[in-house]
């Protein structure tokens, strides 16, 4: 009887629930950003109580203590700073919906993430990976065309398996994508990605796919399917890239978001003005584009050394 009093310690309370809620509804936060900060703030609860306590009686000296504690376990600045950024933001919404006093986090010193420079694949090495997709199966058309799209779109993987067959505009090669916090953008795709994606719409490609009943209806709008005739999901896609990036040779440093990376800094190799960019890739801040410039540049001297015979001091 007395274990039944006790809430699981995976269950999150009211007041948390209540936050995520807010947070979708009212700051238009995506699903996967509410399912980062469940999953944190998971362990957040957990953590406090194990120690007797819970979010609403988290003192200073107990976000301090879990700050330090995850420092030790190893975890990366990177994500020990996700984790501070949703701690800060519930224990500001549960001080302004007054569920307690005070904000704990208030004087919650921040973690420093050195700034990470993209290591995008030359174009060569996209050449091999796109070349890599042999066959007229109806998983290598599908395959051809979602490594193209992505490329050619630079578009988030979440923004690439999510998109439905409406969001393609077939005669004017462009997709509709949905990005962070729900945020529509219209992004041009270029003639190899339009031959890919009308190979895979073709008899021999996606219709092969589609099960005698759709198991969802969310599935039959899908542009990307699985074997099984399911919206294809974001695990499955970076399968689909390690796969072919294996084939290729190209094994480290290779993710979806590698792709994303080679295709902005090729496209800026390229002369492409830096706004244009932006709004392509679906960036709030300039700032956050400009990472790419510096990549340029860095691509730009290493091919000058190898290059220019004056480059190199003899």
């Amino acid at each position: 009887m007395v274990a039944d009093a006790v809430p699981a310690v995976d269950e999150l309370p009211l007041e948390i629930e209540e936050f995520l809620v807010w947070l979708s509804s009212e700051r238009g936060r995506s699903r996967n950003t509410i399912q980062a900060y469940r999953r944190d703030l998971r362990g957040y609860h957990r953590w406090l109580h194990e120690r007797g306590s819970d979010p609403l009686g988290a003192t200073h000296a107990d976000l301090t203590a879990f700050v330090a504690e995850r420092h030790a376990s190893g975890s990366a600045p990177s994500t020990v700073a996700r984790q501070i950024a949703a701690l800060r933001m519930l224990h500001r919404y549960l001080a302004t919906e007054q569920y307690r006093p005070d904000d704990p986090t208030a004087r919650l010193d921040g973690v420093r993430v050195p700034s990470g420079i993209p290591k995008p694949l030359t174009e060569a090495q996209i050449a091999s990976l796109l070349d890599a997709v042999i066959g007229h199966e109806p998983l290598h058309l599908r395959d051809r065309a979602l490594l193209e799209l992505l490329y050619g779109t630079g578009a988030r993987i979440s923004e690439i398996v999510g998109l439905s067959v409406g969001d393609i505009d077939f005669d004017e090669a462009l997709v509709r994508v949905y990005g962070k916090g729900g945020k529509e953008r219209i992004v041009p795709y270029g003639s190899a990605a339009e031959r890919a994606i009308d190979d895979w719409f073709s008899p021999s490609g996606r219709a092969r796919l589609v099960p005698d009943r759709w198991k969802r209806r969310d599935d039959a709008e899908a542009v990307f399917l699985n074997q099984r005739g399911g919206r294809l999901s974001r695990q499955g896609a970076w399968l689909v890239i390690k796969r072919y990036g294996e084939r290729a040779g190209i094994t480290e440093h290779l993710s979806p978001h590698v792709l994303r990376h080679s295709c902005a800094t090729h496209l800026l190799d390229h002369g492409a003005d830096l706004r244009i960019v932006q709004e392509m890739l679906g960036h709030a801040s300039i700032s956050t584009t400009q990472v790419y410039t510096k990549v340029s540049q860095e691509r730009l001297w290493e091919v000058y050394r190898m290059a220019h015979p004056r480059a190199v001091a003899s």
